[in-house]
């Protein structure tokens, strides 16, 4: 076997210690004679050098094996916290994309709703303007009667007259209409209190002004047509009223009082419920 192979098979430690003597031999036997014969002290003192760096060479190795148990260790402990954190951003990103969805999802609602309460507001503000609790604006015509000059209690304009008139002006396709600024509703009533006649229990005074919001083509010919129309023009003539139409582009209606939207004999009665949740 060559020396190569003997190296080659020989532990490292081993190796570095039978090297580091060697070495240690060769220093001491170039510094004396070729007569001189090493002493017990020189042989003791190559000893005690080649045994402390033999301890030192073992102290390596074993806190390098140390460092390495504990390199492992810090590594296996760094890859579970690697772990545990992606599992943790995983787990993240998939509440992230429940919350996006469930964003996505209350956002079409949001506009679902806006729709929905927009089309209310148009309803709620056509019914309103109907029924008289809005204020509206457009053209139409505007009717004015006073009583004669020589009027009294029996020749003067009367509550059914007026009624007559606004009666005359729904037929004809009156949109909404107002006597002397007071709006009427299907909840107005016009009453003679003495000889003042009250809208909405409001006085109001001759002359009387009669304000109708219609298509001005066909509003005051349908008037004339109608039997209402034709009854209260054969009243101004029999007892002499001043009676005048004329067609306005731009009437301003205001809205009813809002006490009569209170319901005094009725109250809101919910749809009975069926079996299976439904209504009838």
């Amino acid at each position: 076997m060559t020396d190569t192979e003997d190296r080659a098979r020989t532990p490292l430690l081993t190796l570095i210690t039978l090297e580091a003597v060697d070495k240690d031999y060769q220093v001491a036997a170039s510094r004396r004679s070729p007569d001189h014969h090493a002493g017990p002290g020189l042989r003791l003192a190559v000893v005690g050098v080649v045994a402390a760096f033999a301890v030192l060479v073992t102290v390596a190795a074993v806190q390098t094996s140390q460092n390495a148990d504990v390199n492992d260790a810090s590594r296996s402990s760094l890859i579970e916290r690697i772990e545990s954190r992606r599992d943790r951003v995983n787990s993240l990103q998939k509440e992230i994309a429940g919350l996006r969805s469930d964003n996505q999802d209350a956002e079409d609602r949001l506009r679902s709703l806006g729709t929905q309460y927009a089309d209310a507001q148009t309803r709620r503000a056509s019914l309103a303007a109907l029924t008289g609790f809005d204020r509206v604006r457009g053209d139409g015509v505007r009717v004015r009667m006073d009583n004669p000059p020589y009027a009294d209690e029996n020749s003067s304009i009367r509550d059914a007259d007026l009624a007559l008139l606004a009666n005359a002006l729904w037929g004809a396709g009156a949109e909404a209409i107002a006597i002397n600024g007071q709006r009427l509703t299907a909840a107005s009533g016009i009453r003679n209190s003495g000889l003042a006649i009250e809208v909405h229990g409001i006085g109001i005074a001759p002359p009387y002004t009669v304000t109708a919001i219609g298509d001005q083509r066909n509003l005051s010919a349908n008037f004339v047509d109608s039997e209402a129309g034709l009854q209260l023009i054969g009243l101004t003539e029999q007892y002499g009223y001043s009676y005048d139409m004329e067609n306005v582009d731009d009437l301003r209606l205001p809205a009813a009082p809002a006490s009569l939207r209170a319901l005094r004999s009725a109250t809101y009665e919910p749809k009975p419920r069926i079996k299976g949740g439904g209504t009838p």
